[in-house]
C-alpha cells in the first residue's frame, strides 16, 4: 500500500471509529416482555448500586417470569414484582421475598413519569424487596417525600411509556385484598381470574445477563439504519426472510453491496470490511450498542 491509500485509509478508519464507537458509558438495560408490548428499563447501576443488585437477584432466578400487573393507579402509577400467575395449578403465587434493600432515594433521581421505582412498606424507608413501580406522571411532590423517598432506579426507554399507558388504561377489578385495582384485559368468566385476565410480564432479561439473537439483530437493524455507508443493503435477503448467520463464536450478517460483517461475539460488536482494512476489529460493547439502538426506537 503505498503512502496516499495509506494516509486514505488510516483517515477512513479513524472516521469510521469516530462516527460509530459508542460515546455513553456501558448501562444495564432490562427488557420488561408484557402481555400489551415490550418495556425497555435503563437501570441507575452507578447512582443506585444496592437497589439494582437486588432487583437483579430476583431477576437471575427468574422470580419475576410470569409475574403480573397487581395494581394501576391512572395518572400516578403501575405496579408489579409481587406475584406470579402458576399455570400449574391456575393460581397466584407470592414472589418469595429476600432480605430488604437499604433505601438509596436521592433528589437526582426524581419521581418523574417514566421512572421505575421500588415498592416499600408504609413508614418503613429500608422495607423494600421485589416489588416495584414505574412511574405515569411526575409523582416527585409526593413520592419524593413520603417514607424518606422513594428510590428510582431506572428510566423507560424508546416507546416503552405508551406500553405502560395502555396497561394503565385497562379497566380495573376489585379482587381483594392488594388486588383492589387489578387491571384485567377481558370479561372475567364465572367469576374466576383466569390468565388471559392479566397483563403478564412473561420475561425480563437484561443486556448484561443474556445477548438474545432477536436483541442482536435489533441492534443489526439500527446500525444498518443509521450507518448504511458501511453496512449496506440493509436487507439483503428480502424482507421477512432470515439475514443472520452463526459461525463459530459469532452472530453475524453480511453486507454484499459494501463487502462488510457486523458480528456479536462474548459482548463485543465487531466490524470486518474495506475500512477495517479487511481485518476483524472491536467497535465497542453490545451493551452500549444495544442502549443506543433501545433509545432509537429499536
Amino acid at each position: 500500500m503505498n503512502n496516499l491509500r495509506l494516509t486514505r485509509f488510516c483517515i477512513g478508519l479513524v472516521g469510521l471509529f469516530l462516527l460509530i464507537s459508542p460515546l455513553t458509558s456501558t448501562a444495564t438495560i432490562i427488557r420488561l416482555q408484557t402481555t400489551l408490548g415490550v418495556i425497555d428499563i435503563k437501570l441507575h447501576d452507578e447512582t443506585a448500586p444496592r437497589t439494582v443488585a437486588n432487583f437483579f437477584e430476583y431477576l437471575k432466578s427468574n422470580a419475576y417470569d410470569r409475574s403480573f400487573f397487581h395494581r394501576t393507579i391512572p395518572g400516578f402509577i403501575i405496579q408489579g414484582g409481587g406475584y406470579v400467575w402458576n399455570q400449574t395449578t391456575n393460581a397466584v403465587n407470592t414472589i418469595a421475598k429476600l432480605s430488604p434493600v437499604d433505601n438509596e432515594f436521592s433528589v437526582t433521581r426524581s419521581n418523574v413519569r417514566g421512572t421505575i421505582a421500588m415498592a416499600k412498606l408504609p413508614d418503613k424507608p429500608n422495607s423494600a424487596t421485589s416489588e416495584w413501580f414505574i412511574n405515569l406522571a411526575d409523582n416527585s411532590a409526593d413520592l419524593n417525600k413520603q417514607n424518606e423517598g422513594f428510590t428510582v432506579f431506572g428510566q423507560v426507554l424508546g416507546n416503552g411509556m405508551q406500553v405502560a399507558d395502555a396497561i394503565a388504561a385497562l379497566p380495573r377489578t376489585n379482587a381483594g385484598s392488594v388486588f383492589s385495582t387489578l387491571p384485567i384485559i377481558g370479561a372475567i368468566e364465572d367469576h374466576k381470574l383466569q390468565e388471559k385476565n392479566l397483563v403478564i410480564v412473561s420475561r425480563i432479561t437484561s443486556n448484561k445477563t443474556d445477548t438474545p439473537e432477536n436483541d442482536s439483530d435489533r441492534l443489526f437493524s439500527y446500525l444498518e439504519a443509521f450507518y448504511s455507508q458501511y453496512l449496506s443493503p440493509a436487507n439483503p435477503l428480502g424482507s421477512g426472510q432470515t439475514v443472520s448467520a452463526t459461525f463459530e463464536n459469532y452472530y453475524y450478517r453480511y453486507y454484499p453491496i459494501t463487502q462488510s460483517y457486523v458480528g456479536i461475539a462474548n459482548g463485543e460488536v465487531y466490524y470486518l470490511g474495506p475500512a477495517s482494512g479487511n481485518q476483524i476489529i472491536s467497535i465497542g460493547t453490545f451493551s452500549d450498542w444495544f442502549e443506543q439502538a433501545v433509545a432509537a426506537g429499536y
